[in-house]
């Protein structure tokens, strides 16, 4: 679903690395939106001096550091969930129905808050766009 290409941005020969890989993956006939979508990251920034890329589209990262990485998470899951037509969202639910049940079923929860003053959860779940229409059918509360 995605490309994620991380460079050591300090290595002398850098810039060639990454002509190098992107024409190993053109070569690998692979679709025009994977190549037009990958997620580029710069290595190693903190070994560089008040770093700024200088190419569009780049996450700075030093993994040593872990400077940069909730970005780059933040940027992977939308790409994700772009590619893969899903989306996060946060549903209030009975937990005296099937409600929960069927997004286990259906869904990626991925958090679940109860309220037990009045028997309801909220529910954080990854959803396709068809399967959110099929909740709303079953569940139009």
């Amino acid at each position: 679903d995605l490309i994620v290409h991380v460079r050591d941005i300090t290595h002398p020969e850098t810039i060639l690395q990454k002509a190098t890989v992107l024409s190993v993956l053109r070569n690998l006939n692979l679709p025009s939106h994977l190549l037009d979508s990958i997620v580029e990251v710069h290595n190693k920034v903190d070994l560089i001096e008040r770093y700024k890329p200088t190419e569009e589209n780049v996450l700075a990262v030093s993994a040593l550091h872990g400077h940069g990485l909730e970005e780059l998470k933040q940027e992977i899951e939308k790409k994700i969930l772009t590619a893969t037509g899903k989306k996060i969202l946060t549903v209030n639910i009975n937990l005296e129905g099937p409600q929960l049940s069927w997004l286990y079923k259906e869904a990626t929860v991925q958090e679940v808050e109860v309220m037990p003053e009045d028997g309801t959860a909220r529910v954080k779940v990854i959803i396709s766009s068809s399967a959110f229409g099929r909740y709303k059918n079953l569940f139009p509360n």
